[in-house]
C-alpha cells in the first residue's frame, strides 16, 4: 500500500524518482526501492516525504491513491490560445459591426440633408389657414430647424468614431 502510494502521488505532482531523491536528501535507489517494496521509509522519512509531496502521512500509509495527471501545461496553453482567438473574433466582428452602424449613420444624414436640399423648405408655401396642413407644416419646420442644427455634431461624431475604430484594427 505504502509503495503504491509514494509512486502515484509523485506521478501525479509530476517528479520523477531522482527529483524527489534530491527534495528528500536520499539517492534514487532508495525512492526506487520503497516504490519497488524492498524498503520501507522509517517515520521521520515518513514525514519528510508527506511534505515533500504534499500529503498528509495518513494517506501515503493507509489509502489507496488513484494516480493523476501532472497538469499539462500544453493542453492548457492550446485551450487558452482557443479562447484568446475567439475573444480576438468576438472583438473584430463588434468593431465591423460598429463600423458599418457609424457609416449608414453616415450616409442617412447625408441622405437626409439631400432630400431636405431638393425639396428646399416646402412648408413656407404651405396654407396655414388650414388645421391640418398648418399642423404638418409646423412639424416639418420644427424637424428641419433641429435636425439642421444637431446633424453635423452626429455626422462628425460618427466620421470620428470610424476614423478610431479602423486605427485600433
Amino acid at each position: 500500500m505504502l509503495r503504491e502510494n509514494i509512486k502515484a502521488i509523485r506521478k501525479s505532482k509530476g517528479l520523477s524518482q531522482q527529483e524527489l531523491a534530491v527534495k528528500l536528501n536520499v539517492v534514487r535507489q532508495t525512492v526506487s526501492k520503497w516504490e519497488q517494496g524492498l524498503s520501507v521509509p522509517d517515520s521521520d522519512m515518513l514525514v519528510c516525504i508527506s511534505e515533500v509531496l504534499e500529503t498528509p502521512v495518513s494517506t501515503l500509509i493507509g489509502e489507496t491513491v488513484v494516480e493523476t495527471e501532472p497538469d499539462n501545461l500544453k493542453a492548457i496553453s492550446e485551450k487558452l490560445e482557443v479562447i484568446n482567438l475567439q475573444l480576438a473574433q468576438r472583438k473584430t466582428t463588434r468593431i465591423k459591426l460598429l463600423q458599418w452602424l457609424l457609416g449608414s449613420l453616415c450616409a442617412l444624414i447625408v441622405i437626409i440633408y439631400a432630400v431636405l436640399i431638393i425639396i428646399s423648405s416646402p412648408y413656407l408655401a404651405w396654407d396655414y389657414g388650414s388645421p391640418e396642413t398648418a399642423f404638418i407644416g409646423v412639424v416639418f419646420h420644427s424637424f428641419e430647424w433641429l435636425f439642421v442644427r444637431v446633424a453635423p455634431f452626429i455626422f462628425i461624431a460618427a466620421v470620428v468614431g470610424i476614423f478610431l475604430t479602423f486605427r485600433r484594427e
